[in-house]
């Protein structure tokens, strides 16, 4: 069973930064899809960042050039660098992987992920 841990979340002012980070407890996630998810209080989980097997990165508009997802395969581990943070950012985050190599452009979708962790809040005042 693979675990993930999210660690890095916290309280920040708008304009400032924090980086997140993932934990994998399997090395079988190595070269998977994996991605970052957010969920606001009364709104739907959402897709932010996918990374696939080999580092190429996707990104939703509303977080593009912003957030830089990225990921060390030794150990395994996921990051969100988030910078220029505003109010919109303030959500539960979400780290999570589809196990297999990935090939082709991962998903945004919830729905495709096997694997989840249990989230780290992020709060940003303005």
């Amino acid at each position: 069973q693979v675990q993930l841990r999210e660690f890095g979340g916290g309280s920040v002012q708008a304009g400032g930064s924090l980086r997140l980070s993932c934990i994998c407890s399997d090395y079988t996630v190595s070269r998977a899809c994996m991605a970052w998810f957010r969920q606001a209080p009364g709104k739907e989980r959402e897709g932010i960042a996918t990374i696939d097997g080999d580092g190429r990165a996707d990104y939703a508009d509303s977080v593009k050039g912003r957030f830089t997802i990225s990921r060390d395969n030794v150990p395994n581990t996921l990051y969100l660098q988030m910078n220029s943070l505003k109010s919109d950012d303030t959500a539960m985050y979400y780290c999570a992987a589809k196990p297999g190599y990935c090939r082709d452009r991962p998903s945004m979708s919830e729905y495709d992920y096997n694997y989840w962790g249990q989230g780290t809040q992020v709060t940003v005042s303005s």
